[in-house]
């Protein structure tokens, strides 16, 4: 019997992935001191390019270059670096999946040595885990030129991107980045006609799809990653995801991708370090293994659009029984694609019944260094090393993240002083 994660699905644009399983974006941290995409990062999207996935989204790729997560972020803002995304989007379509740009701008979430004064909806300190090694500095409110200018730069990098040979766009709306920070009453304290109520707060994200629209015209597909909820006391809550699903339902999006959490409060990995807020309880009783799917069914029973769901999927059963149940389209895998790049082909093949889940190992802080330096294996050329110890990973990555931090901003001084 055909697995149903093997079934196609037509998008709204028309465009139609082959399966119901998707690549997540993760965050690849291999873009040389320019900010450009690199031969090793293409060999990492060429290996995920024969996984069996439907659809590949990337990992961030940044609107504006003083708004990085990493200092390897690919950033997307005028034609110097598309030569070289070229290769990479030829890469990953070779396999026959989608390749959609999820393009991001960090706000406050950038760290200090790249940006001593971050933009952000309103001057909030982020409070991250102490003995995490992040610094971050105290944002600077946006004025409304600056934010009319972050909703152009979404629209310049997605006329680039389709340029570029990317097949779609996806838009970072969770994890606490900008996008998010317009949709959270924590970081939102504006009185104008972006913050305020709701319908203020989503302006933004609505403004961002439209403008890339207008730009990449009404066949290519645009996807929004959205928290069903930032599982913070005051934050962003699930009922106001429902509501503004309303209103998305009105735009022109795609594919709606449930995700949660944010930097300070780390659900995207299955962690809570705070008070979860009116999400909390409802979250503590949930019995299944995908983070996000007791939030899913709400709001697929609102959207008219694909919704797909990241977080947590380790077996095949659950995925499938989360397809039959209609409380999702697409299911996103991220982190097992990097213990073995074949998941998907062989989830669809049914020759595993569960995902690698090499995180259960590892300790919080080390999650993050080991997951990344398979990244860096993987780019070389080399096969995953499941026998790597997360002291072994952490000892290795701040070393390796700090020298491009350093190429980055030597770049920046070189180009400043020519």
């Amino acid at each position: 019997m055909t697995s149903p994660l093997a079934q196609p699905l037509t998008l709204p644009c028309g465009v139609v992935l082959a399966n119901r399983i998707a690549k997540a974006a993760m965050s690849e941290g291999m873009a040389d001191a320019a900010n450009h995409a690199t031969p090793r990062l293409t060999e990492l999207y060429r290996r995920w390019a024969g996984s069996g996935a439907g659809l590949l989204l990337s990992g961030n790729i940044q609107v504006d270059p003083w708004h990085l997560e990493r200092p390897g972020n690919v950033v997307l803002e005028d034609e110097s670096g598309l030569a070289a995304l070229e290769t990479l989007t030829a890469a990953a379509r070779s396999g026959g999946a989608e390749i959609w740009a999820q393009l991001g701008h960090t706000g406050r979430q950038v760290s200090a040595a790249i940006n001593p004064e971050p933009l952000s909806p309103s001057d909030v300190q982020l409070e991250v885990l102490r003995g995490a090694g992040l610094s971050f500095a105290r944002p600077r409110a946006m004025t409304e030129a600056e934010i009319e200018d972050a909703v152009n730069r979404f629209a310049v990098s997605a006329r680039l991107a389709i340029k570029a040979g990317f097949t779609g766009i996806a838009l970072h709306g969770a994890h606490g980045y900008l996008i998010s920070q317009f949709l959270s009453p924590l970081t939102n304290r504006r009185s104008d006609r972006w913050g305020g109520t709701l319908e203020k707060r989503a302006r933004f994200p609505l403004a961002a799809i439209a403008a890339v629209r207008a730009v990449v015209g009404p066949a290519v597909p645009i996807g929004l990653k959205l928290n069903a909820s930032d599982f913070l006391r005051g934050g962003f809550t699930h009922a106001e995801c429902l509501r503004v699903v309303g209103w998305l339902n009105d735009s022109t999006l795609d594919l709606l991708e449930l995700s949660g959490g944010s930097m300070e409060q780390p659900k995207v990995v299955g962690v809570a370090v705070k008070d979860q807020g009116v999400d909390g309880a409802r979250e503590s009783t949930a019995k299944r293994e995908a983070y996000f799917i007791a939030f899913a069914g709400d709001v697929r029973r609102v959207a008219r659009m694909p919704v797909m769901v990241t977080g947590g999927f380790r077996t095949r059963a659950t995925m499938e029984a989360a397809l039959a149940a209609g409380e999702l389209d697409v299911v996103g895998l991220g982190r097992p694609l990097i213990a073995d790049p074949l998941t998907p082909a062989k989830l669809l093949a049914g020759t595993i019944d569960r995902a690698q889940a090499p995180e259960v190992a590892l300790d919080l802080f080390d999650l993050l260094p080991w997951f990344n330096m398979q990244m860096e294996r993987m780019g070389d050329g080399l096969d995953p090393d499941l026998t790597m110890t997360g002291a072994a990973a952490a000892a290795g990555f701040p070393a390796l993240e700090q020298g491009v931090t350093d190429a980055l901003l030597r770049h920046r001084a070189n180009r400043r002083a020519g």
